[in-house]
């Protein structure tokens, strides 16, 4: 049995990306916090293209997270899949329907006038 590495902040973001581009996560924006916020190290914010997609999405991140960090992330909004909020402690993750997001606008609150990190 292998031991799990300590996350930090900067892997934990690299496997969220990973993650989240392997299931064809869209519009995927990464957001610095250092500095903005005392909840996390950074956002992530993704889309998928329907609610099914969301939450699987999700849970299959969740599930890596615990596997290869044995972090247990928070999740709230699975079940209805319109927008999935996922807090790892460090990285604060939100999945959404194109229009859930388009209606809350996360990126403008957190990053004004910022282009989306690629």
């Amino acid at each position: 049995m292998t031991e799990k590495r300590a996350p930090t902040s900067d892997g934990l973001l690299q496997a969220v990306r990973t993650s989240l581009h392997e299931d064809k996560g869209e519009d995927i924006v990464e957001i610095s916090l250092r500095g903005k916020s005392e909840m996390g190290d950074y956002m992530v914010i993704a889309s998928g293209r329907s609610t099914r997609q969301v939450s699987a999405m999700a849970e299959k991140l969740a599930d890596k997270l615990k596997a290869e960090f044995g972090v247990l992330s928070k999740m709230e909004g699975k079940d209805a899949g319109d927008w999935v909020l996922i807090d790892t402690g460090d990285v604060i993750v939100h999945i959404f329907r194109p229009e859930v997001r388009e209606f809350y606008q996360l990126e403008k609150m957190w990053m004004p006038g910022a282009a989306p990190a690629s």
